[in-house]
């Protein structure tokens, strides 16, 4: 049923490219061309073979647990699959959004749009990415780390077919639903990541994971761009993406569902998502939102401006290209020195760090401004792109280890939620405070404020997971959800399992 589902999803897809080469003769503009029956009916097709194969992959109520691998029966080389696959799929995940800034030139120019028109791309898709967290998040903690993460690949590739829509209003509802799909996969794959993993390096790898997947996603984005664009325009980079995404759900066999997750499945109850915002869970949730939420306001704010201001000051040649090259280029041995101190020191520490690091960086360009010394602009700028490569890649492996089990996808799905919040008023926000006395000047002491808000609320009262204390952790937060299920728990009637996917011969995946 699995690969049926993927078969009419593929064919859906397969009748759209076809649709763009034979655009070749207009030079790949589709724009205005008209939403032929074919194009309908290609669209039915994938949208009844992602709820094909979404059906395949969730158990229905009543049947019994899925089978799922004993973490302390799993060897050195099934968990390297795992870290290698799941990484793979981040890496896909993070190529959405990055292709956004390399579609919008073409897209403005076939389109006829205005920069305010154009600008409703990041945020529809955006906003996007928002829902998904919330939706896929929860989706992780009823229906299975391993299913909603197959559901969200589903959905990537269906929506690559934003590539033939001839209508900006098209585009705009695919990138809404592809933002959908991005938004949930990385609080999914921290989640079973951590009930996969060991404890003892299983930290430095999830923090590696999260900073080197990103930037991954963003060279990938770019050297695509750089390289097909000038071949067959901006449209071209979303069907690009599409034997990535093939070989993704391909490789399903070797995303096991968490063994933790098909334990708590037998129990006869589900916790709330309201859980979060109660005692003993309220502390951790509020550190999480509003270190998240600082991030969301320096980065989708604050630095998506950053880049025009410099070029505007005219005196430092420095172009948007070069700084998100260098933001990129940052992230690596920021995220390598990172995972090393939340491994051998502390959690709570280098979180605090990263966040002293921004706030820094962000006092410092609120004192040399825009024409401020060369070196001491520049110096700023590379530990601004330093700090927030840092908290980015903290944030999610934090969230899912501080945790129970039985909340730990909501819980990530929120903290990304608000994060990404930031790319929805963030930039509003950040243009209204430019238009004030001070500018740039303002606006950097203006998102400083929360970040060192967050720094200071982490450090009073984050929890600090040093390696050695990981065993004593993880028992504490079973205590946890022993008192969550009890207290908490509701009548689990309707809860869902997951199930793997049949392989040949009728075997598990």
């Amino acid at each position: 049923m699995f690969w049926t589902g993927v078969a009419l999803t593929c064919a859906g897809v397969a009748q759209h490219l076809w649709m763009f080469i034979d655009s070749a003769s207009m030079g790949f503009h589709m724009a205005m061309m008209g939403t032929s029956w074919v194009m309908w009916g290609a669209m039915a097709s994938i949208l009844v073979g992602v709820v094909i194969s979404g059906f395949a992959v969730v158990r229905r109520p009543g049947v019994g647990p899925a089978a799922g691998p004993d973490p302390a029966r799993t060897t050195p080389a099934s968990r390297r699959r795992l870290i290698a696959v799941l990484s793979f799929a981040l890496m896909v995940d993070q190529m959405k959004p990055a292709t956004l800034a390399f579609i919008q030139p073409g897209m403005r120019a076939e389109f006829h749009l205005s920069a305010a028109e154009v600008s409703w791309l990041p945020t529809v898709a955006l906003s996007g990415t928002v829902v998904g967290s919330l939706v896929w998040g929860r989706a992780a903690d009823r229906i299975g780390r391993r299913a909603t993460i197959l559901i969200a690949s589903l959905l990537f590739l269906g929506t690559t077919v934003c590539g033939a829509m001839p209508t900006f209003g098209g585009i705009l509802v695919m990138c809404s639903l592809m933002g959908m799909a991005a938004g949930g996969m990385l609080p999914v794959v921290y989640a079973l990541m951590t009930e996969s993993l060991p404890p003892g390096r299983r930290a430095a790898i999830m923090v590696l994971q999260a900073g080197l997947t990103t930037t991954g996603g963003y060279m990938a984005a770019a050297g695509l761009a750089a390289v097909l664009v000038p071949l067959a325009g901006w449209r071209v980079l979303w069907f690009a993406q599409l034997p990535l995404v093939l070989i993704l759900v391909a490789l399903n066999r070797w995303i096991p569902e968490s063994a933790a997750f098909t334990a708590r499945q037998a129990q006869p109850g589900h916790v709330p998502a309201s859980t979060l915002f109660k005692r003993p869970q309220t502390a951790k949730t509020l550190v999480v939102s509003g270190y998240a939420l600082a991030w969301g306001l320096v980065y989708w704010g604050f630095i998506t401006f950053l880049p025009s201001q410099l070029e505007s000051s005219g005196r430092h040649g420095m172009s948007a290209a070069t700084l998100l090259f260098v933001s990129s280029l940052l992230s690596i041995p920021t995220c390598v020195v990172a995972a090393w101190l939340y491994m051998r020191w502390s959690a709570r520490g280098t979180m605090v760090v990263y966040a002293a690091l921004t706030v820094a960086a962000l006092l410092a360009l609120a004192v040399v401004g825009m024409d401020g010394s060369r070196p001491v602009l520049l110096t700023a700028v590379m530990l601004l792109f330093a700090g927030t490569a840092g908290v980015i890649a903290l944030i999610g492996p934090y969230t899912a280890e501080i945790y129970p089990m039985a909340i730990r996808g909501t819980a990530g799905g929120w903290a990304a939620a608000v994060g990404k919040s930031g790319g929805a008023f963030g930039p509003p926000l950040i243009a209204m405070i430019l238009s004030a006395p001070g500018g740039m000047r303002t606006a950097a002491v203006f998102v400083a404020v929360p970040m060192a808000v967050a720094g200071i609320a982490v450090a009073a009262r984050g929890s600090s997971r040093p390696a050695a204390a990981q065993d004593e952790d993880a028992m504490q937060l079973d205590a946890e959800l022993d008192d969550l299920v009890r207290s908490e728990a509701v009548p689990a009637d309707r809860t869902t399992t997951t199930t793997p996917l049949p392989e040949k011969g009728g075997t598990a995946g």
